[in-house]
C-alpha cells in the first residue's frame, strides 16, 4: 500500500495535508525517511515526527459554516486554520478546500477515505455556491458560465446555474479549480463580491451561521456514504 493512502486510512490527515508531511521529510518507515512512492508493507513501523500515528477513537463528521477570513487547514503553524474555530475532542481536518476571502459549507471529519472521495473531481461530485458580483446578471452571462469558461489554460466542465435576484445567482459545479468561479466571472468581466458555499453533493448549509457547526444526521451521512460507495 503507497503510504499516502495508508496515513489517509489512518484518519490521522488528509491526502493533502499527508502529501505535505512527506515533502516536508515527517514521515519514517522502519527509521528511514519516505516518499509519495513509498510502500508499506505488514509489520513495518510507520512514523510522524518519530511518533507512531495516534489512530482514531471514534468517526467525526461535521458542518461547518466557514467564516470570511479563515483558511481551510488542519496545520496548527497557520493561524486562523480552521481548527481554531472548532473545539472537537479529536483531531478532524477539512474536506477540500474554500479560499479565505469565501464563506460557507465545508464537511470536517477525521475520516480519510470519506475525505478524499469527496476531494477527487474525477467523480463529479456537485457543489453549489450562491455569488454576488458587481454588476447585473444577464442570461447570457449565466449561459456563458453554464457551458464553460476558458480558465487556467483548460475549460471549466458544464455547470448548472440559476438567476437569483438581480446581482446574485447560483451555479452547481462538478470540479474544484483553484479559485474557479472568481476566475470564471473575471473572464466573463465580472467581479465577485460575495461568494458562499451553500451544498456539497446532499448536505445543505440552510440555517446554519457562519462560525457554527454541526454533527451531519444519521440520514445525511447514510445517503452521503451511499453516494460514495463507502457503504
Amino acid at each position: 500500500m503507497r503510504i499516502h493512502k495508508y496515513i489517509s486510512l489512518t484518519g490521522f490527515c488528509s491526502r493533502r495535508e499527508g502529501k505535505r508531511l512527506l515533502e516536508n521529510g515527517r514521515i519514517t518507515i522502519n527509521g528511514v525517511i519516505c516518499n509519495k512512492d513509498t510502500e508499506v508493507e505488514e509489520g513495518d513501523i510507520v512514523l510522524i515526527d518519530r511518533k507512531p500515528i495516534p489512530r482514531k477513537q471514534s468517526s467525526i463528521y461535521m458542518a461547518f459554516n466557514k467564516p470570511v477570513g479563515i483558511t481551510c487547514t488542519a496545520n496548527p503553524e497557520i493561524e486562523g486554520n480552521i481548527l481554531q474555530c472548532v473545539n472537537v475532542p479529536e483531531r478532524v481536518f477539512p474536506v477540500g478546500r474554500l479560499d479565505k476571502a469565501s464563506q460557507g459549507l465545508i464537511l470536517l471529519t477525521n475520516d480519510g477515505e470519506l475525505a478524499n472521495r469527496i476531494s477527487q473531481s474525477d467523480f463529479g461530485h456537485e457543489k453549489e455556491y450562491e455569488v454576488t458580483v458587481d454588476q447585473p446578471v444577464t442570461e447570457l452571462f449565466l449561459q456563458k458560465m453554464s457551458e464553460g469558461v476558458p480558465v487556467l489554460h483548460t475549460v471549466t466542465r458544464p455547470a448548472q446555474t440559476k438567476f437569483v435576484s438581480k446581482y446574485v445567482f447560483r451555479i452547481t459545479l462538478t470540479q474544484g479549480l483553484n479559485r474557479q468561479i472568481r476566475r470564471m466571472c473575471k473572464a466573463l468581466g465580472y467581479e465577485v463580491e460575495k461568494l458562499e458555499r451553500i451544498r456539497i453533493m446532499n448536505i445543505h448549509l440552510h440555517t446554519l451561521q457562519a462560525g457554527e457547526w454541526r454533527d451531519l444526521k444519521p440520514d445525511e451521512l447514510l445517503a452521503l456514504k451511499g453516494s460514495l460507495d463507502l457503504l
